[in-house]
């Protein structure tokens, strides 16, 4: 699985005009699944992303994570992670799970992000039309690919 981190200080999604899921600091947390993902991909970055220092301690160091901050986090799907744009113009992205692997990953993906977070993590809708808004912080913006471990 891959991910794209982006440390806010508010983010939403709006779908069909009506704001779905908001957050103010914390993580927006871009998410995109692959076939070859295992619950072990899924455990592994929720708590690399819980445990990540990236947020400011009081000498203005990145010292603390999202929790001790007791910040939030805003889960979208992202398939397009997935990308491949070694040919042509038109990305390719047979490497993005469908959707029939892709949901259910995603739906435990954020079970195990909340367990690990230890309170509710709003979210998007799988496939829907979203329109995500966010203040980046910093900005400071990470990437995470759950198969290289990097």
């Amino acid at each position: 699985m891959r991910v794209v981190i982006q440390r806010v200080s508010a983010a939403s999604v709006t779908i069909d005009g009506a704001v779905h899921g908001q957050i103010e600091q914390g993580l927006l947390v871009l998410a995109g699944f692959t076939s070859s993902d295992t619950p072990e991909d899924l455990t592994w970055t929720a708590k690399k992303l819980v445990q990540l220092r990236i947020f400011s301690d009081a000498e203005d160091k990145m010292n603390l994570s999202v929790q001790d901050v007791r910040g939030g986090i805003l889960l979208i799907s992202q398939f397009t992670l997935y990308a491949l744009t070694k040919k042509g113009n038109r990305p390719s992205y047979m490497n993005a799970a469908p959707p029939a692997v892709a949901i259910p990953l995603y739906e435990q993906f954020h079970q195990v992000l909340e367990k690990e977070l230890g309170q509710p993590v709003p979210t998007g809708i799988f496939g829907a039309d979203m329109k995500v808004a966010l203040v980046n912080d910093g900005p400071v913006t990470i990437t995470i690919d759950s198969q290289n471990r990097e």
